[in-house]
């Protein structure tokens, strides 16, 4: 495989090269040329592809840069009003159309001389949009856009104050890393507080997107919005029911090993009991581990890190950072959270983060480069469509890229033993993140299905499905309330709904991949890059395959790929 880090925009031929979108009265045309334009033979037909995949590249790396600069900077007016703009009065226009050119695709009769192998998935979404396309949805879809957008704003102002100093929820984080208790409660209160300053807007915000989802959903002719989702998310490969079987297979592979993990970390820190507070705490005398100084220096390191594993990964970063295309540091008015944005026709994505100094940001650094990597490898491929891969790859793609990174990590500790504790929190954190996956989907699937319910029939499953989950090893006792709004600190509940059990299919993958690497680094990472540089061009099962992986969600393979990372602990030992 021959890999340029060294990507270019894609040229225009079809829309002017000076072309910004503005107005919709400016991108009309294009969208009426493409709607009634002749197609007379299969070259005329892939020539049509072409020009349409072009004109998505611009509308959505349009898109994507108005949601980019207002999360940066959550506080200035004029961005919010550009992204509102585009949601409001672009994007209703463009699905009347997108919806017609499907159709118009779809009824080629050249469309079925097309390569099969090749078109089969993009085949397979147009005809799913087709099913799903209902008139009445567009005004709700724009004002959802908008609408979960508002999450961002009320969490974004969020800060406390720790000795004097104002610090955002994610800089005040690093305290609970401190190995001073009474600090360590202190501030985990404060964070907690500050988060119930603003649970009714919360539940508010919540019940309304419920409310409308739930509408968007019954429009198109589903019983509720969770079966509408799954297959607007274009889940052909897997069920609810394989949902529910992994919720199952965490609660018997999973948290026993977690309950380990928490009687060790309490040993450790000598307790009689081990609070909330405690789990990210070292003993006493004990430094938190420093990896970096700032945002410059953690991008530095994540090449170096980058360098080691592949040079062509760290050329990526060096791409992106020619660019301009990082936002790491945290500051008061940027949006919470982090992720990877593709910029299809640049090529090069963006990297947006809340970086506060801590090991945590470490691992956010390469898993969005893991996505990054995925960009760049899927940006070769013929049409823009073929760029939309499934989101239980892409995360494959990010989580794999925290399990490979690790025999690299020297870049970031100077001494073996900051090392082994850095390869310690990643590995635990591989492991209980799985408990919250389920918890965040199960939660899901009852309030989708439920969606009358209210605010205090949520909290009360909520809470019963958080204890199905919890390990015994942790005192909650007195922290009832702070508990009760847990799932409100989720983004993903607000703003990408039902996408999180991703995570949790992604993280077998991952460490399947893992796996393999430890047997032989080149092979595995040869995979990697086969599966990535496939885009969506492949069904969710071949992309594994690929990848040298079974897509398997069964209690079984979960058990054997937990026992894996187990033993893997055990050794840092």
């Amino acid at each position: 495989m021959l890999l340029s880090a060294d990507i270019k925009k894609l040229a225009r031929h079809f829309v002017p090269e000076n072309y910004t979108l503005t107005t919709w009265e400016s991108l009309e045309p294009f969208f009426k040329n493409l709607l009634d334009r002749a197609i007379e033979s299969p070259a005329d037909l892939e020539q049509w592809l072409k020009d349409m995949s072009e004109m998505e590249a611009v509308v959505s790396e349009d898109a994507c840069w108005r949601q980019i600069k207002m999360t940066c900077d959550t506080t200035d007016e004029s961005l919010e009003a550009a992204f509102t703009y585009f949601c409001m009065e672009i994007q209703p226009q463009l699905q009347p159309y997108a919806d017609l050119l499907n159709k118009k695709f779809i009824q080629s009769p050249f469309t079925k001389q097309l390569d099969q192998a090749k078109y089969y998935t993009y085949l397979r979404s147009v005809e799913k949009s087709i099913e799903l396309f209902r008139e009445a949805n567009i005004p709700l879809q724009a004002e959802l856009s908008v609408m979960q957008q508002q999450y961002g704003a009320i969490a974004g102002k969020m800060t406390v104050e720790v000795n004097g100093q104002e610090y955002t929820l994610q800089q005040a984080a690093k305290f609970l890393e401190s190995d001073d208790r009474s600090l360590r409660e202190a501030v985990y209160r404060k964070i907690q507080d500050r988060r119930l300053q603003d649970k009714d807007a919360m539940h508010s915000l919540y019940t309304q997107l419920i409310q409308k989802r739930n509408e968007l959903a019954k429009n198109a002719g589903f019983d509720n919005y969770r079966d509408y989702k799954f297959v607007d998310l274009g889940r052909f490969d897997y069920t609810k029911e394989d949902c529910f079987q992994f919720h199952e297979a965490v609660k018997l592979h999973v948290l026993p090993l977690i309950e380990k993990i928490y009687a060790k970390k309490k040993q450790k820190l000598q307790l009689d009991k081990l609070y909330p507070w405690d789990t990210e705490a070292e003993p006493a005398g004990i430094e938190p581990l420093k990896p970096f100084t700032d945002s410059n220096d953690l991008y530095e390191k994540s090449v170096k890190c980058f360098e080691a594993l592949n040079p062509f990964f760290a050329d990526c970063l060096r791409k992106m950072k020619e660019l301009k295309h990082f936002d790491l540091e945290s500051r008061k008015g940027k949006a919470p959270g982090g992720y990877n944005c593709p910029l299809t026709e640049s090529g090069a994505p963006f990297i947006f983060m809340n970086a506060a100094g801590q090991m945590s940001d470490v691992t956010t650094m390469v898993h969005e480069g893991g996505h990054a990597i995925h960009s760049f490898l899927a940006h070769q491929l013929d049409l823009s469509a073929f760029k939309e891969y499934p989101m239980e790859i892409a995360e494959v793609a990010s989580m794999s890229m925290e399990l490979f990174s690790m025999n690299h990590w020297d870049a970031f500790f100077n001494n073996a033993s900051d090392l082994n504790r850095a390869k310690e929190h990643q590995l635990e954190r591989t492991i209980t993140i799985f408990p919250w996956i389920a918890i965040i989907d199960k939660f899901q699937h009852w309030v989708y299905e439920y969606p009358q319910h209210s605010i205090e029939e949520r909290t009360n499953t909520w809470m019963s499905i958080l204890k199905e989950f919890s390990t015994e090893s942790i005192d909650y006792t007195g922290l009832e309330a702070y508990r009760e709004i847990g799932w409100q600190r989720q983004l993903h509940l607000f703003e990408v709904p039902f996408y999180y059990i991703e995570y949790g299919i992604a993280q077998l993958g991952a460490i399947g991949l893992w796996m393999q690497y430890q047997q032989n680094p080149q092979q595995a990472l040869q995979n990697y890059m086969q599966a990535l540089s496939l885009g969506g061009t492949k069904t969710l099962p071949e992309l594994y395959k690929a990848a040298g992986l079974k897509f398997d969600l069964s209690p079984s393979h979960i058990k054997t790929l937990m026992e894996f990372t187990a033993k893997e602990m055990d050794k840092l030992h």
